[in-house]
């Protein structure tokens, strides 16, 4: 069977929000999937500290990862290994690229188990006061100054257009830049959420306004997780 283990958003959240069955998958087996393996084991660690770390088994699967990288730990799911696929924040395959896995194992006929946990992207969306019922997960907005704009004036539109909320992240060290984006190419009226530490018991940020709000006090979010949406 493949796991799909969530992780913590922040590692301040107390372990008393994840369902116990989290601990019993990580104790059932020592082979994990995973995009990085020092933060692997410090999920590991909050999950299951009796765990021997020495017994770990972890293999790497990030957006560069190919079938033919993970063909060892394929095998072994064919002989019949459980494995445990863990995200670095949140749960697996959203904004994270073990869907790879996922979709060998279905190939496979191997079984699925999601378990369930937090998502930074869901969990903004609820919060955030805008249509839960249509919205779109964006991914990265690009890098280059020039796609960036036309992308926020692209999503601001739709969501004038449609009503759809649109959801998006960024690379936190580029957050205050994008705040910045955000509040220059966006038109004053149009409502924008930023949730940021979220699941974080004292640093959780959350707050919807208008652009000319946010223009009048910007968040210092440089370093911090957050997800961006904006909506009606």
């Amino acid at each position: 069977m493949l796991f799909l283990l969530p992780a913590y958003l922040s590692e301040n959240t107390s372990i008393s929000h994840f369902a116990p069955v989290i601990k019993e998958y990580i104790m059932q087996t020592d082979y994990f999937f995973v995009e990085n393996e020092k933060t692997a084991r410090k999920v590991v660690k909050f999950f299951a500290p009796e765990k021997k770390q020495a017994d770990l088994k972890l293999f790497l699967l990030d957006k560069y990862t190919e079938n033919a990288d993970i063909k060892e730990a394929q095998q072994l799911m064919l002989k019949g290994q459980d494995f445990g696929l863990l995200s670095e924040a949140g749960l697996p395959c959203i904004a994270d690229p073990g869907n790879l896995m996922v979709k060998w194992c279905h190939e496979k006929n191997i079984q699925v188990v999601p378990i369930s946990g937090p998502s930074s992207i869901i969990l903004a969306l609820i919060s955030s006061g805008f249509n839960g019922q249509e919205f779109t997960f964006n991914g990265y907005l690009p890098i280059d100054k020039g796609e960036k704009k036309k992308q926020i004036q692209q999503l601001e539109s739709l969501v004038q257009k449609t009503g759809y909320s649109q959801i998006f992240m960024e690379t936190p060290y580029r957050n205050n830049q994008l705040i910045e984006d955000l509040t220059k190419f966006l038109s004053p009226n149009t409502k924008l959420c930023i949730a940021a530490n979220i699941n974080d018991p004292e640093h959780e940020f959350i707050k919807t306004k208008t652009i000319k709000d946010w223009q009048k006090q910007k968040p210092e979010l440089h370093k911090v997780p957050a997800v961006f949406v904006l909506g009606k």
